[in-house]
């Protein structure tokens, strides 16, 4: 760029530029590499205009069931034949049962044991490992969340421990939650904040999607016997970090807890309620949350296949396309499908693998950790590992709901 244009200009040139021409671009001169390394200028470009969707596919290959393959299909006019294997931080790879928890501005975590959690920006191939403290009740069962704050763009990881069944006789009340929060600005764990307006508990469902849609982070969860479990949903504010409830409609409140899941279509929250047909084959109806409104859900569209035997809704296309697992009966393999609503039609994505070992999720081409250096890194895990039960108080919440 020449420089007789203003570097004020250059500067609003460059924030509308993709990440991968950016990363190009440092190589340019020592200020541009500067201004593209700075945390401002990462902020502005995150926060100026949206980045193209890719989505991750991560599989186990059939003919070597212990690796796994990660593969990136950009999510627009060319899917699915953009394809490009993505290379795992070797953070990740070392990892024997990888979960993605959540995908937020780009970044994924993923976790795998009680002790360490990381944070992956597969766009600029950069990743953080952060240290899960060390505490005396973790035998009890916990999970985590994440999510980026949208107005700070700070990460943040939610771990919340849901005590077992002495605590509960103990006490006389029902599940007791205790809440940390650890903020990639601070490079701290801390405890949140009791929340009194929550009288009543919930119990989180351990397995299934975590949801991220602005602000709000979405789990399902139930409500305990009385007289049956009751399925609904949890939310985490990122911006002001508190707990909401979201009730469900009779049908699917009272529907088996392990047919009904979420998934995130555009930035609208989904249902997906499964059953079985008359031929024994799953079928499931895809249910939109109406504008945030508890208890208001539209019905988009019901999957039923004819001759193909689905196993799971893994996700959705931007265009609204939901990808599935589609398992064969005979040789037990799986494969990718995408299902047309309208048409009814199934489009084989031509990548198979290990039945079960499907995962899918999105992400957006962003900066964010790149002003990360290996010092602060070091700081930061540091910080988490010297971080002890004795420092804090155990505290508790309760979730109100409708009866």
């Amino acid at each position: 760029m020449s420089d007789h244009i203003p570097f004020h200009i250059q500067q609003e040139i460059l924030k509308r530029l993709p990440v991968k021409s950016l990363i190009e671009f440092r190589s340019v001169s020592k200020a541009w590499k500067s201004l593209i390394d700075s945390s401002d200028f990462i902020t502005a470009h995150s926060l100026l205009h949206a980045q193209p969707q890719h989505l991750l596919l991560r599989h186990r290959d059939w003919h070597h069931p212990l690796k796994k393959i990660y593969v990136s299909l950009l999510n627009e006019a060319t899917f699915p034949q953009l394809r490009i294997v993505q290379t795992c931080p070797r953070s990740i790879r070392r990892f024997d049962f990888p979960k993605i928890i959540g995908s937020s501005h780009g970044l994924l975590c993923v976790h795998d044991s009680y002790s360490e959690v990381v944070v992956w920006n597969p766009s600029i191939r950069k990743s953080i490992a952060i240290q899960l403290p060390s505490m005396t009740y973790d035998r009890f069962l916990f999970f985590l969340c994440f999510g980026v704050c949208p107005v700070t763009l700070d990460p943040k990881i939610i771990k919340i421990t849901q005590f077992g069944q002495w605590c509960e006789k103990k006490r006389k009340i029902s599940k007791y939650w205790k809440v940390i929060v650890y903020t990639f600005s601070s490079g701290e764990w801390r405890k949140l904040s009791y929340n009194k307006e929550r009288r009543k508990s919930v119990l989180h469902k351990h397995t299934g999607p975590q949801v991220i849609i602005d602000r709000f982070i979405y789990w399902s969860a139930l409500y305990p016997p009385r007289p049956q479990y009751r399925n609904l949903i949890m939310s985490f504010d990122l911006t002001n970090e508190s707990f909401e409830v979201i009730d469900l409609p009779h049908n699917l409140a009272c529907h088996p807890h392990n047919q009904l899941s979420i998934s995130k279509l555009g930035e609208s929250l989904v249902i997906l309620e499964s059953s079985k047909n008359s031929d024994n084959k799953l079928v499931f109806v895809v249910w939109k949350m109406e504008h945030n409104v508890q208890r208001s859900f539209t019905k988009l569209f019901t999957i039923e296949a004819q001759h193909e035997s689905i196993a799971k809704v893994l996700g959705f296309r931007e265009s609204g396309q939901p990808i599935m697992e589609v398992k064969d009966d005979v040789s037990k393999k799986s494969k990718l499908v995408v299902y047309e609503p309208n048409s009814k039609n199934f489009s084989d994505l031509e990548i198979s693998g290990v039945s079960d070992e499907f995962y899918v999720n999105s992400y957006e081409e962003t900066l964010l950790l790149f002003d990360r250096s290996i010092v602060l890194v070091i700081e930061m895990i540091t910080l988490s590992h010297t971080f002890v039960d004795s420092g804090l108080d155990f505290f508790f919440f309760f979730f109100e709901t409708a009866n």
